[in-house]
């Protein structure tokens, strides 16, 4: 049965229109977001079958663009409206972050983050650049990685820091593996940039390992 077959009440426009976009179903939204089905199957069948073939909503919207243009129902048109829908996201969260004193507002952070390098297939070292009123000032990557690791040089971020004016950092790095337990390395490391900073008066606020299903935070766990 076509969509427009359907109850009112069930279609996924008519249904987001009436209730909101929070009352939709994973595979409802992407129905939404994909507009249309393909021959045979509906856009809430296909979107069912996109979900069930990646795994998640994330896994679909993180995947290259290889593997999402060969999927059947997606193709380069709807990759490229994937890519602009993200940094569309990346965007607004980014404007909230200049807007407010960012150490104050670690969910902000945290939702820029999963947005910002959470997606990433390889390892992403960012740095948030912060001012004397820990109001931001540029959030940048730094270093990238392989699959599982990212080379970090302290004296590459203690140049950046200065060369961005900055009184305090925010660290953030992303996890590919999709667990975002800080390892054994990543709190050395974390010790090393600390000290490092300190030699050039910059205070190292927190350090952020982004996951699949969370962030975490160095400085709510005490390690900071």
């Amino acid at each position: 049965m076509n969509i427009k077959q359907w109850p009112e009440a069930d279609r996924p426009r008519e249904k987001l229109l009436a209730r909101g976009a929070t009352a939709l179903s994973d595979s409802e939204l992407l129905a939404v977001f994909l507009g249309n089905g393909i021959a045979g199957l509906d856009a809430v069948g296909l979107a069912r079958e996109l979900l069930g073939e990646f795994g998640s909503l994330k896994q679909l919207f993180a995947a290259s663009r290889q593997k999402f243009c060969s999927c059947r129902g997606l193709g380069l048109a709807r990759y490229v409206r994937t890519q602009a829908v993200l940094e569309l996201c990346r965007r607004c969260l980014y404007e909230n972050l200049q807007r407010e004193t960012v150490f104050t507002e670690p969910g902000l952070v945290k939702n820029y983050l999963q947005y910002s390098i959470g997606m990433e297939q390889r390892e992403v070292f960012m740095l948030l650049y912060l001012d004397s009123q820990h109001r931001l000032i540029k959030a940048e990557p730094l270093f990238y990685g392989t699959i599982d690791a990212s080379p970090v040089y302290p004296r590459i971020v203690v140049q950046s820091a200065l060369a961005h004016n900055a009184a305090a950092v925010i660290l953030a790095h992303n996890h590919p593996s999709g667990v975002a337990e800080p390892s054994r390395a990543d709190r050395a490391i974390t010790e090393r940039l600390s000290q490092a900073m300190a030699l050039v008066d910059i205070k190292l606020l927190d350090h952020f390992v982004v996951g699949d299903a969370e962030v975490i935070s160095f400085a709510e766990r005490g390690w900071l």
